[in-house]
């Protein structure tokens, strides 16, 4: 597998995680990484073990220049649709660093309006360090506070599937309706609470 690119400057990576599930919000991240301080082992946060990522979560929170985590809730994501919300929790994280980037790099297609030049990379999380970075760091604490939700509502199974439609989500949303959790402006939900 060829090495990622890790840009030269101060260069942040941006990623979001849980765009797709039907509940939970949507988790974005920015790193700045220092090039100084190499993390062995970056990569998608999809093709990384659970345990690998909370390794790695752990080394790019103790060796970035900078990192932030931020959020859309799910009121904001029936408000503004999906998209909207992810650039406005990517806006958040950019906003929450400790440094400055001088650019952005944004995994995907769209970048949010941001302070500084901005550039979209489609796969960049398989490409740029910075955002692999930032893709780990989205899903890690995404995850999290899934297993949190999983507390409060442990009848809907968000331990297991994190909010994503799986056979088992949809029939739990169908035998206890949506939760104050689950995304209304989601068809699956929507279609679900028009029964009730």
């Amino acid at each position: 597998m060829p090495a990622l690119i890790v840009p030269d400057g101060l260069v942040c990576g941006i990623d979001e995680a849980g765009r797709g599930p039907l509940a939970g919000p949507v988790v974005a991240a920015a790193v700045i990484l220092d090039p100084a301080r190499s993390i062995a082992g970056l990569d998608d946060s999809k093709k990384l073990s659970e345990k690998k990522r909370h390794l790695l979560a752990g080394e790019i929170r103790e060796k970035a220049l900078a990192w932030a985590v931020a959020e859309a809730s799910v009121e904001e994501i029936d408000r503004l649709n999906i998209l909207h919300a992810t650039m406005l929790a990517m806006q958040r994280a950019v906003a929450a660093l400790a440094v400055t980037p001088e650019r952005a790099l944004v995994d995907g297609n769209r970048c949010p309006p941001l302070a500084m030049p901005a550039e979209a990379v489609v796969q960049g999380d398989g490409r740029i360090a910075s955002i692999a970075a930032a893709s780990i760091l989205a899903k890690t604490v995404r995850d999290a506070g899934m297993l949190a939700l999983h507390e409060q509502y442990p009848e809907y199974g968000f331990d297991r599937h994190m909010g994503y439609p799986t056979a088992a989500h949809c029939a739990a949303l169908a035998a206890h309706g949506a939760s104050p959790v689950h995304r209304r402006s989601f068809g699956p939900v929507a279609r679900q609470l028009a029964l009730l």
